[in-house]
């Protein structure tokens, strides 16, 4: 016996195997965002002067720039995938196909503009 109804049958609806994965890439983003934004604040706390050139020689360090290369990307795909849950669950209609495109196009440009500012700082 079915619990799904003969136009669900009809129509394919159901489940589309997606909701784990989305849920565990939220879940190791916001893991991994834990410790490189505590390591950031703390790199930030120890400044002895925010100068210009003292942030500017401390980016310049590569491990500095991996580091904040990593948090750029991570942070962006966490957002990416926490704004696309609310607009799928809120947002109907031809305004949702809209939105989930603006949001990543969005996204992909904000990683791209942290990266190549930080590439652009550190050479």
């Amino acid at each position: 016996m079915s619990l799904r109804t003969p136009l669900s049958n009809a129509k394919g609806l159901g489940s589309a195997k997606e909701g784990a994965h989305h849920w565990w890439a939220q879940r190791l983003t916001s893991i991994a965002l834990v410790p490189l934004t505590i390591l950031l604040a703390l790199c930030i706390a120890s400044f002895e002067n925010y100068s210009y050139e003292s942030v500017v020689t401390w980016i310049q360090s590569p491990w500095v720039a991996v580091g904040l290369s990593l948090l750029v990307v991570t942070m962006f795909y966490h957002v990416q995938l926490g704004i696309q849950v609310i607009i799928e669950d809120y947002v109907g209609g031809w305004l949702k196909v809209a939105s989930l495109i603006a949001l990543n196009f969005a996204c992909i440009a904000l990683v791209f503009i942290g990266l190549f500012s930080i590439i652009k700082v550190s050479l």
